[in-house]
């Protein structure tokens, strides 16, 4: 039986405000609060609500068998609650029909992976606390930002608790290959690997209104044609898809949403199934253990991750930001802590990118800014004044070896008081211990009472010397 698996993402970052050189150290609020309310809110209402209640009228007209998945960042859900709080209650239907499942992701959608394991671990447990509290789910499949995986990455995400991931199927890693299997991964067999199969996915989100594409336009019962020809071997083809592809990417008028909700009827008859990754990865036996020893991603041709890091300008302000982790975790001011996560969303290192269109880079159709080096020089800004910030915590004049051993003794405090508590405790118990018996020692010993001698022997010696006396 072969099945599809769907993947729904959704991330809007926190986009900078223009933060002139002159604004450092005077205007510690980053932040366009005018431009995100303006574009969450339009891309909320063309894309995101009526892509979902269309899934949702997709899980009704299919009694339940339509089933997908869905990826939401931290940063995009908390603008959804400030401007559009109304898509959160439609989420929160799809929850409730037990045929979507939720994947965790970074919270910030950040990068953290490739540098600071830590970070990375505290972001995906924190979209967890947020799915558990608002809709009642504990994902048990993860998703990084942007399908980014290496083989690195597989330990920890078993460590945390997870069955699976999601990744890109890239060429230059399968090479033979097909996507349309579950993996298992080299570095951790316990974790399972489902690829993105690029070509259909890239099918709906670039080419499904594009006349000039060879095979436009692209319907329904043509795309579950070219599922079901694949061999019968290869039981699941996993589409992963930004959200926005319904109604932004690709407008309502192309007919995308009518193509979208006749993918189950069609699919019915031709036998295929839908499931979740949970699923997939519980019924679908792995073939194959996959290693991936460079960091793949699904963005550009490269399938790399050199569309945040690829050039000087991106790795410049990626190392500053990162090189005082340490420092932000450990303090307690929770709008720098914000600040902190907020900055680390990829999106800003993006603008950054210089690659050109012929790379199949697409950078410049997302980016608020100018030009990339626009973006440099305007989050160069933002993060010289937040490394003030980071510094009246923790002052420049420490040196290196100190905030080190500084920062070991924060992180260590807690197991360093128990320890403390508990040799207080062993020495209090054994100074009373101490008193009780100098306190026996000192006191006088009373002399015991001399034993009287029983009466009847005093009466039987008496007797005794009576009769002597008579004898005598």
């Amino acid at each position: 039986m072969k099945a599809i698996c769907f993947n729904f993402e959704i991330h809007q970052p926190f986009r900078l405000k223009r933060y002139r050189f002159f604004d450092i150290g005077r205007d510690h609020y980053y932040f366009d609060d005018f431009l995100n309310d303006d574009i969450v809110s339009r891309i909320a209402h063309n894309s995101y609500i009526p892509a979902a209640e269309t899934l949702l009228r997709m899980i009704e007209q299919s009694e339940g068998r339509f089933r997908c998945s869905i990826a939401i960042s931290g940063v995009a859900f908390e603008q959804f609650e400030l401007y559009v709080p109304e898509f959160i209650d439609v989420l929160g239907r799809l929850a409730a029909t037990g045929a979507v499942e939720f994947v965790a992701q970074p919270y910030a959608y950040s990068l953290a992976s490739l540098s600071d394991p830590e970070e990375f671990a505290a972001q995906v447990k924190d979209t967890c606390s947020m799915l558990k509290s608002r809709f009642g789910i504990t994902p048990k499949v993860v998703r990084n930002t942007e399908l980014i995986y290496f083989d690195e990455l597989a330990p920890q995400l078993v460590e945390m608790g997870f069955k699976g991931a999601l990744t890109e199927g890239a060429k230059h890693i399968l090479g033979w290959k097909s996507p349309n299997y579950v993996y298992t991964a080299a570095s951790a067999p316990k974790l399972k690997l489902l690829l993105r199969n690029s070509k259909l996915s890239d099918d709906i989100a670039f080419r499904f209104s594009d006349y000039s594409w060879s095979e436009y336009p692209l319907t329904a019962d043509k795309y579950i044609d070219w599922i079901a020809s694949t061999p019968a071997e290869e039981q699941i083809v996993n589409i992963f898809l930004n959200l926005e592809t319904f109604g932004d990417m690709q407008p309502a008028t192309s007919g995308i949403f009518q193509f979208l909700e006749a993918l189950p009827r069609f699919a019915a008859e031709r036998g295929i199934d839908f499931l979740t990754p949970s699923e997939a990865i519980a019924k679908i036996k792995p073939v194959s253990e996959l290693s991936v020893m460079h960091p793949i991603s699904s963005a550009d041709e490269a399938r790399d991750t050199s569309a945040w890091l690829g050039n000087r300008l991106q790795n410049e302000a990626f190392e500053k930001l990162y090189s005082v982790a340490e420092r932000v975790r450990k303090c307690d001011n929770r709008r720098l802590k914000q600040d902190w996560e907020y900055l680390q969303t990829c999106d800003h290192f993006f603008y950054m990118s210089t690659k050109r269109k012929a790379d199949g880079a697409m950078h410049s159709l997302f980016s608020p800014y100018e030009t990339p080096f626009a973006a440099f020089t305007n989050y160069m800004n933002v993060l010289a004044d937040f490394l003030m910030r980071v510094e009246e915590e923790f002052p420049s004049q420490v040196g290196t070896e100190e905030l080190n051993a500084l920062l070991l003794t924060i992180s260590n405090q807690g197991a360093e008081i128990e320890t403390l508590n508990k040799e207080l405790a062993s020495m209090r118990k054994n100074i009373e211990q101490y008193n009780i018996e100098h306190r026996l020692r000192e006191e006088p010993k009373e002399e015991a009472p001399k034993a009287k001698e029983p009466k009847t022997r005093k009466a039987t010696t008496r007797k005794t010397a009576k009769k002597a006396d008579k004898k005598a």
